[in-house]
């Protein structure tokens, strides 16, 4: 599984991640992680030494979570890939049942739902992406292209999928592009300049504010952001150097002060433009930026 992909999802902004198995079309999640989640601990020594005690408790009453754990290399605390104890879909149920109260109920409503919501399945068609044809086939800085990407993320999920909005939409109080306007705003956009930096975060500010969609703008201009960045300076952003809470501040107020949101994205290029795992990587942050906290 060397070539194998990994992914990050996120639960109570704490990080869950997995690895792709290709032989047997199924992810496997990390056990420590969600002893992370399910015990509210961040100190890695000791949710490995509470998984210990509980894989030893477990194996005493022959429970089917220790025979089915396989082991796969994930990324240590101390930056080298170490042999992690790894658990498939229906393990992972199994050991939130392990933990009585709300808070595993919750977790395993969340783990069941996840991947069958529209972002879910969504994701999966974001994932998909960087293997298909059609990414080279995207037109690079047009409201085409990113309509394109909209229409790949979302088609067969929202009826809308690719389609421009027809009537004004607003977030936390902010009135997005009136939709009267809305085509010749795209227009505009379109002509901007992409051959510095600035020029390309000034345009994707810009189709922020257009916000052509009503649902999925945020997903969608992500990637069309990096297809501009990869185009014209040989980068794109690692997207999980970027917190939550810094990239939604800088996008709100990036309307007025741009210079927050350039100097966020500036610190995060990265060359690594071809690189599978950076593109998947990049997907889970930006979807985990836009669910509601």
């Amino acid at each position: 599984m060397s070539n194998s992909k990994t992914s990050i999802r996120f639960y109570d902004d704490r990080k869950v991640r997995a690895i792709w198995d290709e032989e047997n079309a199924k992810w496997w999640f990390s056990v420590l992680d969600i002893i992370a989640v399910l015990t509210d601990q961040d100190d890695y020594s000791k949710n490995r030494n509470y998984w210990k005690y509980l894989k030893a408790k477990l194996k005493k009453e022959n429970s089917k979570v220790v025979s089915i754990t396989t082991q796969l290399k994930l990324l240590a605390p101390d930056g080298k890939k170490r042999l992690s104890d790894m658990l498939d879909y229906n393990g992972i149920i199994a050991l939130g049942k392990e933990f009585p109260g709300k808070k595993a109920n919750r977790f395993i409503e969340w783990f069941t739902y996840s991947d069958e919501s529209i972002d879910g399945k969504s994701k999966r068609k974001a994932y998909a992406l960087f293997d298909s044809s059609f990414i080279e086939s995207i037109e690079v800085g047009t409201t085409k292209g990113l309509q394109q990407i909209h229409a790949y993320l979302f088609g067969g999920l929202y009826d809308f999928a690719g389609q421009i909005r027809q009537k004004n939409i607003s977030k936390g109080g902010f009135q997005f592009a009136a939709s009267r306007f809305l085509d010749e705003t795209l227009k505009q956009i379109e002509t901007l300049p992409e051959s510095t930096f600035d020029d390309i975060i000034n345009k994707y500010i810009e189709m922020n504010i257009a916000h052509p969609f009503l649902e999925g703008n945020g997903r969608s201009a992500r990637i069309w952001l990096d297809l501009m960045l990869k185009r014209n300076l040989n980068k794109c952003v690692d997207w999980s150097k970027i917190s939550k809470h810094d990239y939604m501040n800088a996008m709100i107020i990036s309307p007025t002060k741009g210079k927050t949101l350039k100097s966020l994205l500036f610190d995060a290029l990265t060359d690594k433009i071809n690189d599978r795992e950076m593109f998947i990587k990049g997907i889970d942050y930006s979807y985990y930026y836009e669910e509601n906290d």
